[in-house]
């Protein structure tokens, strides 16, 4: 496992080989998650282009900045410092023109990181990611719940036989491997509470939630939306509304791909349909890039 010290905070990544001239895609994963889950749309994809998954700061197997170093943002755990240590990350790899794509609070995050990176990133694709609505008493009783979920999680919990089969379904309507499972488990008790409290908190602010549609009316770059049809977390009803402020929404969502039978974990239920729909994405983009580019020369 590979990692990278960015002044102080050690991020862990698994990155494929070099293929060709495709673009590199960069996975960034979600709250409470790992970037394990990119695995089955990695494997998929590794054939046609470098792949790079990383750990978000204070989830799987990145730490938080050392003791005595504060965070290079006064908000440490904010969308725009996450953005900024993907920047980082890019930076030291010495990956240019790259697509993100992001599920969940990650798809946020490669938002933001687009808007931050416009010269280095040629588009987004966002995964069960949405919003753009703030809601005052769900939105209270969400970042309430959360509070809970992250105070009560002991550790021994992840050793407790048959817990982990809770894993199997929740947010997902496909039920997940046992394997996939005990992994979820895993990595919701091990994530660093200081993390997990503060990407949920900073990421849920009223101001917060307003600036997302704002960024995708100002990106430039293609960006696409994938979400499950009974994603009980995200649903499609909001992911359409952040995808309407992009120009490609056009009049009937074309930015937008919906997976039948699909909830929160659509990388895990259906795999070869996010594999497929990305590289479609890419591809596609590329060929309108190579035209638009002949028609100027």
């Amino acid at each position: 496992m590979p990692t990278i010290d960015l002044q102080g905070v050690t991020l862990a990544y698994d990155l494929t080989p070099p293929f060709g001239a495709t673009a590199p895609l960069v996975f960034v994963h979600g709250w409470l998650l790992s970037r394990h889950y990119w695995k089955p749309v990695v494997e998929r994809l590794a054939a046609h282009h470098q792949c790079l998954a990383y750990d978000l700061r204070g989830f799987g197997d990145s730490t938080l900045p050392a003791v005595g170093l504060q965070p290079r943002s006064p908000r440490g755990y904010s969308l725009a410092a996450y953005a900024e240590d993907l920047h980082q990350l890019l930076e030291h790899l010495g990956l240019s023109e790259v697509w993100l794509v992001g599920h969940s609070l990650g798809g946020s995050i490669a938002l933001w990181g687009a808007a931050q990176m416009s010269d280095r990133v040629k588009g987004v694709i966002c995964v069960n990611a949405g919003g753009g609505i703030y809601l005052k008493e769900q939105f209270e009783q969400f970042r309430a719940a959360g509070r809970q979920i992250v105070r009560l999680r002991p550790k021994w919990l992840k050793h407790l036989p048959l817990v982990d089969l809770l894993f199997t379904r929740a947010g997902a309507v496909q039920p997940l491997a046992r394997s996939w499972a005990r992994q979820r488990l895993v990595d919701f008790v091990t994530a660093h509470p200081e993390a997990a409290l503060g990407a949920l908190l900073e990421s849920t602010t009223e101001p917060e939630v307003h600036r997302l549609p704002q960024i995708v009316a100002q990106l430039e770059q293609p960006t696409y939306f994938i979400t499950g049809d009974r994603d009980p977390i995200m649903e499609p009803q909001y992911v359409r509304h952040l995808a309407s402020f992009h120009y490609l929404f056009g009049d009937g969502g074309e930015n937008v791909v919906e997976i039948p039978n699909c909830g929160h974990l659509s990388m895990l239920e259906h795999p070869d349909i996010v594999a497929t729909t990305i590289q479609t994405i890419v591809t596609n983009a590329r060929a309108r890039g190579a035209i638009a580019n002949s028609a100027l020369s």
